[in-house]
């Protein structure tokens, strides 16, 4: 007989194990009790290792491209910039919380993305960081929204982050982190949920923010005394909040602490659109000023076979005939265009004349399944230390700073999962795990089996085995 557990997970998004484990350690005491309860191991985010799509692959088990999620945004078909927003509804595989509504059990929700228009559960769902401003559709059932607006005096989503306005992100941070936890222990009081996630986007925003100023490592670092301690604040604060909910949860809870990548100093941008045009594969029809973004730029499409896009890793496009509105590259050639490209760009070389180290992934290798209108060549660069920089113009290859406003710190591949509750079998350290094997852990330990479809594995190390697999 399978062991039925109520689940809380708490979601820190960009949480890499160093920071729970070293860097942060001293000033997040409560989360470390909890963690050291139980299990602690790394967890291997997903291709790409991107807020959206990772907690989507978490929690469905499947890959991006059985998802159709590349990251925030995704390429509309037939056209070249225009971009569709994740929403919960376009997900063709259910989430665990769709799995475990099904078969009636009560579910909570806050904050998980892509969460907007929040999804009917069987509980309640409060939208993400995607939710549009002044939308009053975020929670679902609707009838909640005043509660949940009195309850945190006014209930904030994200923070503008790109920003040199950084005392004001702090303050911001601190504000939207204190009212996301507030919102969750009153949630939880509500009810003796089986299921209960809390994401918490806060970290992320604060590693994006302020590394330079507390990493004596980076490229880059500040002393400044203004905004070198706010990343010990943040954590403070954290702990307390977490710790709070924490205080609330039985011994019947299994609590899972888990991210969807972790986060290292930024060493700078490639700037791809620069680098394809130097080579020829992008052509416009007239110069830009620096720092002009593609879908601004004059390019003569007639004689581009290839373009990109900016973010923490580089999409490459081609135009290809039949797909694109102006495509050139006949499909049967598309192959050899690729292999092409690809070993041009194996051969870049970082400002100190080494190779940068690009590491080359094609959706229709390392996806189970591809959906919507994937990139034809997803680049990573110098294992995701130097992001992609999409605008144009710029003299040099290589930027110090991101093209699209202030950033310290790009995505690492390792996240965390801290496991502690009734019945589980580790205890300590335990191996690597793929971000996809969550979500059928998590049903398997409500007693819930986890969909057919579902491509993610139990994590079998985690388990007792009345927790055994039965597929």
């Amino acid at each position: 007989m399978v062991t039925r557990s109520r689940v809380l997970v708490l979601g820190l998004d960009s949480l890499s194990p160093s920071i729970l484990t070293s860097r942060f350690r001293s000033h997040l005491p409560r989360i470390t009790r909890q963690v050291e309860r139980g299990a602690l191991g790394t967890l291997k985010s997903c291709d790409p290792p991107i807020t959206i799509p990772a907690w989507a692959v978490m929690f469905t088990g499947m890959d991006a491209g059985s998802l159709g999620l590349y990251g925030f945004r995704n390429r509309r078909s037939g056209t070249y910039f225009e971009n569709v927003t994740p929403t919960p509804a376009g997900l063709p595989y259910p989430a665990v919380w769709d799995v475990a509504s099904r078969v009636g059990r009560r579910v909570c929700v806050v904050g998980v993305p892509p969460g907007y228009p929040p999804p009917a559960v069987n509980g309640v769902y409060v939208s993400c960081l995607l939710t549009p401003p002044g939308a009053r559709d975020f929670v679902s059932p609707v009838s909640l929204v005043d509660e949940v607006e009195q309850v945190t005096g006014g209930y904030q989503f994200d923070v503008l982050f790109r920003t040199e306005e950084r005392a004001a992100v702090a303050r911001e941070l601190m504000e939207m982190t204190r009212k996301r936890w507030t919102l969750a222990r009153h949630l939880w009081k509500k009810e003796p949920w089986d299921l209960f996630i809390v994401h918490e986007i806060g970290t992320d925003r604060l590693h994006h923010a302020f590394w330079k100023y507390f990493d004596p490592a980076h490229p880059r670092h500040d002393p400044n005394p203004q905004f070198a301690n706010v990343g010990d604040l943040y954590y403070d604060l954290l702990d307390q909040e977490v710790g709070a909910l924490l205080d609330l949860v039985g011994d019947d809870v299994t609590v899972l602490i888990v991210s969807d990548h972790g986060t290292q100093a930024m060493e700078g941008c490639f700037c791809i659109n620069e680098w394809l045009r130097s080579k020829g594969w992008l052509t416009l029809k007239e110069p830009c000023p620096a720092g002009t973004p593609l879908e601004r730029a004059n390019v003569d499409w007639s004689r581009t076979k290839a373009w990109g896009a900016g973010g923490y890793y580089a999409r490459i496009h081609l135009n290809l005939r039949g797909r694109e509105p102006e495509g050139i590259v006949d499909p049967s050639e598309a192959p050899e265009v690729l292999d092409r490209l690809a070993a041009e760009l194996e051969d870049v070389r970082g400002p100190n004349g080494h190779l940068l180290g690009v590491e080359l992934a094609r959706p229709s290798e390392i996806y189970d399944e591809v959906r919507g209108l994937p990139p034809d060549l997803i680049v990573y660069f110098a294992d995701l230390k130097w992001r992609s920089a999409g605008t144009l113009g710029h003299s040099s290859l290589f930027l110090d700073e991101n093209d699209t406003g202030p950033d310290d710190a790009v995505h690492s591949w390792d996240g965390i999962l801290a496991a502690a509750g009734p019945n589980l079998k580790a205890k300590g350290a335990i191996s690597t795990s793929r971000i996809r094997d969550v979500g059928p852990t998590i049903l398997r330990l409500m007693g819930i089996p986890p969909p057919l479809t579902m491509r993610g594995q139990v994590i079998s190390g985690l388990l007792g085995r009345h927790h055994h697999e039965e597929r």
